[in-house]
């Protein structure tokens, strides 16, 4: 398989999740109770790999993705576009595993009561992702690389407009090394990938 053949699926399941996401944001909107279900069970796994990113344990992690789809519940009128459900997401989610990781924010204890009006009872967030992702060559390969290549392809894959001065402190190098860094990750990923036949 061409590695275009390869890159070019990868681009159409990208957009396939933010166009996904999008529709199952705007039928929620317009009163679609289960679309709010089918927005979650989409954008989990995006959001549980955003705050893995950040080092939390699984935990606060699974803390971090639940209050981000509290903030949707609470402020979701406030997303005027459509299209932009997945960047607030992303964003939401970031901005509170960084608080968490920080220090500075601390996780807002929630009734089930409260929450059962807004979201279905789901499986763990690491359960559903790993689900997802088990029968995955990609990556299979990109866990036997090093912990920093993992936390930086994980916002790479997730997130189209990740936080450098978040992610560079979180790793404990330059923001100016990123680029680089990614580079070389990149090419490790690459090269395990054709070592396993799989390009």
């Amino acid at each position: 398989m061409a590695a275009s053949d390869v890159a070019g699926r990868s681009d159409a399941a990208e957009t396939s999740v933010w166009v996904r996401a999008a529709a199952c944001f705007e039928r929620w909107r317009g009163g679609e109770a289960g679309a709010l279900d089918e927005l979650v069970r989409l954008m989990t796994p995006v959001l549980w790999h955003t705050v893995r990113a950040y080092g939390l344990t699984q935990a606060a992690a699974e803390d971090a993705v639940q209050n981000t789809w509290l903030a949707l519940v609470r402020n979701g009128h406030q997303v005027a576009e459509p299209a932009a459900i997945g960047g607030w997401l992303l964003t939401t989610a970031r901005r509170t595993a960084w608080r968490t990781k920080s220090g500075d924010g601390k996780a807002t204890a929630v009734e089930d009561a409260q929450l059962a009006a807004g979201l279905p009872p789901t499986a763990a967030a690491e359960t559903s992702a790993l689900e997802q992702l088990s029968g995955s060559a990609l990556w299979e390969h990109v866990r036997s690389l090093d912990d920093r290549c993992q936390r930086l392809l994980r916002i790479v894959a997730f997130d189209d407009r990740p936080d450098y001065a978040g992610l560079a402190q979180n790793l404990g190098m330059p923001i100016g090394s990123i680029g680089p860094t990614r580079r070389r990750c990149l090419d490790k990923l690459r090269s395990s990938l054709e070592k396993g036949g799989q390009l």
